[in-house]
């Protein structure tokens, strides 16, 4: 029994710390250009609704602020926060969470590399 109570608390001691985890504040995207991805994100209407540091007009208050995304804990609310996985939600953000409002935008995996990017470098 002691062995039992010893294993639980130490399942609930790495299950704590891993919710207490901050994401990366850095994450190096392989081929992601941030200056490219600021054009994209542009082009594919981003800021129609959120807000983006260094989009024009990116003010909206639709979706939610994706400045300073590094720091989240997740993507969409549904992912934990990784650079891929902020890359497969710009690609198929409702293959994650089918309800979202964020449509799908025929995004590839070039362009969501330069995109999240671009929103890491922000």
């Amino acid at each position: 029994m002691k062995h039992i109570v010893k294993c639980a608390t130490l399942l609930l001691l790495a299950a704590l710390a891993a919710c207490s985890r901050q994401p990366p504040t850095s994450e190096p995207l392989s081929g992601g250009n941030p200056r490219v991805g600021q054009q994209l994100v542009a082009r594919y209407g981003c800021a129609a609704c959120h807000e983006i540091k260094g989009i024009a007009h990116a003010d909206s208050k639709v979706g939610p602020s994706l400045t300073e995304i590094r720091d989240r804990s997740y993507v969409g609310g549904v992912l934990p926060h990784s650079a891929g996985n902020l890359v497969k939600w710009i690609m198929h953000p409702r293959a994650y969470s089918p309800n979202t409002a964020m449509p799908e935008l025929g995004v590839s995996e070039g362009e969501a590399r330069d995109m999240a990017a671009y929103l890491y470098s922000q």
